[in-house]
């Protein structure tokens, strides 16, 4: 059978999107491959930023000068957003949009060299809309997004084997914030069936699994496309009641989506992370209104001091845009002392970047690149500060942390193989409910809970000593 490759760029969801594909590949009998011998080579894009464009096309190059016999298939957003600059690269095979990622199997089992048809292409893609031609020596589909069941299948990270994996449970996304090509390249919310939910959890859980993160691009608007809906805070319960899934951690969420009840519930189960991240963008209410935010400063404070006082050690990160057109100093300055106020424990600080077909490409008072880079670099370095300061405040405190890696791990960290090498002082990579690093001392198998009592330590993590390890069976939820 022939071979392939899937390259991920982007966020959780895409590559849930390409996690979904790989599986679908092996139900057919595809095997993996090294990306340079792969019969096939799909590279799944991201185009949330130019920057994200400019890899995208630099990794297909470089594929193509490596492996000049692969068929080389394109999809994810940058496919849907300008099928058309992908289709001309060299290489190309197919350029697929996410609106027909479904149809991906079937595209790739026709270009496989065990099959003459290279140019078939399903005649189920060419209705609703769809376009499908030659550009170059590429053929392209894409088009309107159809009413389809949401792909996605758990992924895992590179910390360990069946730890911490990602589901994706929501895709799209109904708000039409100015800056954000995501709707046009994503479709509509849609939601996975809180039936398949609660099914994909226990097989996760089945399978060992301890911790899940559940994902979307607009996780709070969680089953407003369902009928009967559901609310996003309601999953959860079922999750939790349902489900013997031990720790449960939420990406990012709209703050209205963040109210007083939800943070009450997260306040009254511990099986669910002590973490919000919640998307903050800037912080005065012009740059919001301009961005098309649904809230305004005070709200989203609101929601941070709330958490605060009911959750008082939880992780509280925020995503924060540096140069959006028409920003003066001044209201970079105001944005600075707004996050420097409220009690943030981490930021993830992006540099506006103007794309195709957003509203905010359309604005003037564009801001010069050295001075978006300067408002970014003092954005960066305000989360140093804040993401310390949190650490320091975990110094002395017994945290149930999951262990990820450790020296005896096949993807061990350099330093620990080092360590193992000069007979130093091994370490195991764990995390806490509060999403804090930590160095844990001596050497544990992956996803087990300790507790540590955490200590001093360097960089980004804290040393951890355990205190005991913790057995939390489904029976047994009140470890801490």
């Amino acid at each position: 059978m022939p071979t392939f490759y899937i390259e991920q760029f982007g966020c959780r969801a895409t590559q849930a999107d390409g996690t979904a594909l790989e599986h679908q590949l092996l139900r057919r009998g595809y095997t993996p491959s090294p990306r340079d011998a792969a019969d096939i080579v799909v590279v799944n894009t991201c185009t949330v930023t130019a920057a994200a464009d400019a890899q995208a096309r630099d990794a297909i190059r470089k594929i193509r000068d490596a492996n000049r016999v692969a068929r080389v298939v394109v999809t994810g957003c940058y496919a849907q957003r300008a099928p058309e600059e992908l289709a001309a690269l060299p290489g190309v095979a197919w350029v697929v949009g996410n609106s027909h990622q479904p149809e991906l199997p079937e595209i790739i089992e026709n270009l496989s060299p065990a099959s003459p048809r290279a140019d078939f292409v399903p005649a189920a893609s060419l209705q609703n809309g769809s376009v499908a031609n030659v550009h170059a020596s590429a053929k392209i589909l894409t088009g309107a997004f159809k009413r389809q069941p949401l792909l996605g299948a758990p992924v895992f990270g590179g910390q360990g084997k069946h730890t911490r994996p990602t589901l994706k449970i929501q895709d799209g996304c109904n708000s039409r914030c100015s800056y954000c090509v995501i709707p046009l390249v994503r479709g509509n919310s849609r939601s996975l069936p809180p039936e398949t939910v609660v099914h994909e959890v226990n097989q996760l859980t089945a399978s060992g699994v301890r911790e899940i993160v559940l994902s979307g691009i607009n996780l709070g608007t969680y089953g407003r496309d369902l009928s009967p809906r559901i609310a996003f805070g309601d999953l959860l319960r079922r999750i939790l009641d349902e489900t013997p899934v031990e720790r449960l951690r939420i990406s990012s969420i709209e703050p209205m989506d963040v109210t007083s009840d939800l943070i009450d519930f997260f306040a009254a189960n511990d099986r669910l992370a002590q973490h919000f991240h919640m998307p903050l963008q800037s912080g005065t209410d012009r740059i919001l209104a301009a961005m098309h935010r649904w809230y305004r400063a005070e709200h989203y404070a609101l929601r941070v001091q709330l958490i605060r006082e009911r959750l008082p050690n939880a992780a509280i990160g925020a995503d924060v845009i540096a140069g959006f057109p028409g920003e003066t100093q001044e209201e970079h300055s105001s944005t600075v002392a707004f996050i420097d106020n409220l009690p943030f424990t981490y930021l993830h600080v992006f540099s506006f970047s103007k794309r195709p077909g957003t509203a905010a490409a359309l604005l003037s008072g564009e801001i010069p690149a050295n001075v978006i880079r300067n408002r970014a670099r003092e954005l960066r370095a305000l989360g140093e500060r804040k993401s310390a300061a949190f650490r320091r405040e975990q110094v002395g405190k017994q945290l149930r942390v999951l262990t990820l890696r450790s020296a005896n791990d096949e993807d061990a960290l350099p330093e620990n193989l080092l360590a193992v090498a000069t007979h130093q002082p091994q370490h195991t990579q764990a995390l806490s409910s509060n999403y804090v690093r930590v160095r844990l001392s001596g050497t544990w198998p992956a996803n087990q809970w300790v507790n540590a009592r955490i200590s001093d330590g360097e960089g980004n993590c804290l040393a951890g000593e355990p205190e005991e390890s913790v057995d939390c069976s489904a029976t047994a939820y009140t470890c801490s």
